[in-house]
């Protein structure tokens, strides 16, 4: 980490003298998109990292927006870092998974929200669960900018033709949705007037593909953090008409891809795309608070920076420490997962349970840092365009996600306890 102090006026707690460009942290190596030129390459870390500095410059714009700024998001289209999990052959990066964490992880430190958007724009890696020639016309023009809402808000409703659906719904929390070009969100399969029910006696939930132009967005995000990612309500009010290999429940099938990265069932690849969020934030709240303390003085002890405080300095090391130990944790179960998946085989029950467990465990690190910094930032921190208060806000908002949910520890727990099936 490289913090220049020479840009900081140590005479005043003004957050408006501190220049939070100076700021840097090295990181461990991160309109449609083009398919890919074969005599071209591409080096998604420096893409990242260019992209990174104008997510940081502008997060302040993005808020006041509520999403990505339009030529940003032209940028990260331009980049494809909207593709770091979609098989090469469909025009995708298809990365390992620790160059897409520390992708994601670069981006959101440099803001919570275009990191949290970009990585939702990932939700092209579930074309890989659908059927390789289905997937293939859906990127023929190439690859489409998505986003995807896990929850079965919608209903699908056999037409009476053969292998077609009526799709309706409305989905909150449609993160990416002002610029996304298609969907792939949550439905239930209707029996007539009821859920068609699977064979082992849950109604049938899939995931549903279809295109943006079909849909309307509801102007609901007002939001405590992720302020700028446009997570918006989508609703189709007009059944659209899909085809049946346009629906997937990629929770209970394997992708339909080859290579490593497909032999990652769907929660394994999530946890690799989601996991970089909150470590990026963590940091950013750190460093901020390190940038700030000496310079910080409380009022009871003027004359004294807080960064002199012995018992701050602990709660510091501990918090770091904390959070980069949550960071080799997960590379760690992500490298045991991998090195099975290239060996040709899939990830256990037990490697997958320890990858979510450490995605968890980043969350709970970071939000102790974020809660660390704005405690000891002081009263300049409460303004909204303060990046402590913005990482405080963007990382506990994260933390609602239902990826996140005790369902990773207990099924932890299970595997280590041998008591059963993980919870789906």
């Amino acid at each position: 980490m490289s913090i220049n102090h020479d840009t900081i006026n140590h005479d005043t707690i003004n957050h408006d003298t501190i220049n939070h460009e100076t700021i840097t942290h090295e990181f461990t190596t991160l309109r449609p998109s083009p398919l890919p030129d074969p005599r071209k390459t591409v080096d998604p870390v420096a893409e990242a990292a260019h992209i990174a500095a104008e997510f940081r410059e502008r997060a302040i714009e993005g808020e006041g927006l509520r999403t990505m700024p339009a030529d940003l998001v032209a940028q990260v289209r331009a980049s494809r870092l909207f593709t770091l999990g979609l098989p090469r052959s469909l025009g995708g990066l298809e990365l390992d998974p620790m160059s897409i964490v520390e992708i994601i992880e670069q981006l959101a430190y440099a803001d919570g929200s275009a990191g949290w958007t970009t990585m939702i724009g990932n939700s092209a890696s579930f074309l890989a669960w659908l059927d390789p020639a289905v997937a293939a016309a859906v990127v023929a023009d190439g690859v489409p900018t998505m986003a995807s809402v896990f929850a079965p808000k919608g209903q699908a409703v056999p037409t009476g033709t053969a292998g077609m659906f009526d799709v309706t719904g409305r989905w909150s929390f449609a993160s990416g949705s002002p610029h996304a070009e298609w969907f792939m969100n949550g439905v239930i399969v209707m029996d007539g007037p009821a859920p068609r029910m699977r064979a082992d006696g849950q109604p049938d939930w899939k995931f549903a593909l279809f295109s943006a132009a079909d849909t309307e967005i509801v102007d609901t995000w007002d939001s405590l953090g992720l302020r700028g990612s446009g997570s918006h309500d989508v609703q189709i009010l007009r059944p659209t008409r899909i085809p049946e290999e346009h629906m997937v429940m990629p929770f209970d099938v394997a992708a339909r891809h080859d290579g490593p990265l497909y032999r990652f069932p769907f929660w394994g690849l999530l946890c690799v795309t989601m996991s970089g969020v909150a470590l990026g934030i963590a940091q950013r709240a750190l460093d901020e608070l390190v940038v700030l303390a000496p310079q910080k003085r409380r009022p009871q002890n003027p004359t004294v920076a807080i960064a002199a405080d012995t018992h701050l300095q602990i709660e510091l090391a501990r918090a770091e420490s904390r959070v980069r130990s949550a960071k080799a944790y997960l590379g760690d179960s992500i490298g045991d997962a991998w090195d099975a998946a290239c060996n040709g085989d899939v990830p256990t029950n037990g490697q997958l349970a320890a990858m979510q467990m450490a995605m968890l465990e980043g969350l709970d690190a970071g939000i102790a840092a974020a809660d660390l910094s704005l405690r000891a930032g002081g009263a300049g921190c409460v303004y909204s365009h303060h990046p402590i208060q913005r990482c405080f806000r963007d990382i506990h908002t994260v933390a609602q996600h239902v990826a996140y949910s005790d369902r990773s520890a207990a099924n932890y727990g299970r595997d280590r306890f041998g008591v059963g099936p993980q919870i789906a």
